[in-house]
């Protein structure tokens, strides 16, 4: 492994590309490029069979340039360094700090690339790269870039160390889209490796990297709180925020299994007996006594 070392002696742990890695994506997009091409000169000269061939020729060397030269450069400087063949041999082309590439780095390396790989067929790149210490040819070298390897197999990540207690939950509200990935890694590099710096240097190193995440993220400083403080709290609000997007994406992909209903047929209501009434008993009456018969003369016995 051939570590990157920035100007605030910060080493960035990237794998520089190999001549056989780089030539099989130089191929894939070359198939790319050159089958657009082909496909774009038999419609160009359908569509310009009435004109004369002066302009017909000019047409044609304004696609080829279009095409071979034009279009890689736009790809480089739209995806930062990762061309269709770079991105399926897991390859990608950054500056030498580490950062991401800009217009004038993929206008230098696609100028330089058509004498070095078009008109001579690769053999000055192949001859460059395998001079070279980390495998770059002569437009890596005017442009200041390298061509690194993003998929490393068994590469230990080492994690960021957690921020202070007190700054939990603190950057919440902060606006992280604008932040480039090249800014990213450099943070993280930083805070995997700021025990191995110099205290001055990484001090200084943390202040500049802090700076430039307040300017992308449009939010004042925060005052009180050390910059590899901020860093630390930052990243992690970061990875909090990517692990809560995955938990809500794997949440929505997984079905939920419907819960079965159970039919309960209706029974009929149980009758309730009447409440006992214990007997009331009466007692016996005596007989009535027989009445008696009125006797003649018409008075009434004595009582």
């Amino acid at each position: 492994m051939s570590d990157l070392v920035t100007g605030d002696a910060v080493v960035l742990g990237l794998r520089p590309a190999r001549l056989p890695s780089r030539a099989l994506a130089i191929l894939l997009d070359l198939a790319v490029y050159v089958t657009v091409y082909v496909l774009l000169t038999i419609g160009l000269t359908l569509a310009t069979a009435s004109l004369d061939p002066a302009a017909q020729a000019a047409i044609g060397v304004a696609g080829f340039l279009l095409l071979l030269v034009g279009i890689p450069i736009g790809v480089e400087t739209l995806s930062h360094g990762r061309s269709l063949g770079k991105l399926a041999c897991g390859l990608r082309v950054v500056r030498d700090d580490g950062g991401p590439i800009r217009f004038r780095h993929a206008l230098v390396r696609g100028a330089l690339g058509v004498v070095e790989l078009l008109l001579t067929f690769g053999t000055v790149a192949a001859i460059a790269s395998l001079v070279s210490a980390r495998g770059r040819r002569l437009g890596d070298v005017f442009a200041g870039t390298l061509v690194v390897r993003e998929r490393v197999p068994g590469a230990r990540v080492m994690p960021v160390p957690p921020p202070p207690p007190w700054l939990a939950g603190r950057f919440t509200q902060l606006d992280l889209s604008a932040v480039p990935d090249g800014l990213w890694l450099a943070i993280r590099q930083y805070l995997t490796r700021m025990n191995q710096l110099d205290p001055q240097v990484g001090a200084a190193m943390a202040a500049r990297l802090a700076d430039d995440l307040v300017a992308r993220t449009g939010a004042p400083p925060p005052a009180g709180v050390p910059a590899a403080a901020f860093l630390m709290a930052v990243v992690h609000e970061r990875q909090s925020r990517d692990a809560a997007r995955a938990f809500r994406a794997a949440a929505a992909a997984s079905p939920v299994a419907p819960v079965p209903s159970v039919y309960v047929a209706p029974t009929a209501p149980t009758p309730v007996p009447p409440p006992y009434v214990a007997p009331v008993p009466v007692a016996p009456t005596a007989p009535a006594a027989p009445a008696e018969v009125p006797r003649a003369g018409g008075f009434a016995p004595p009582a």
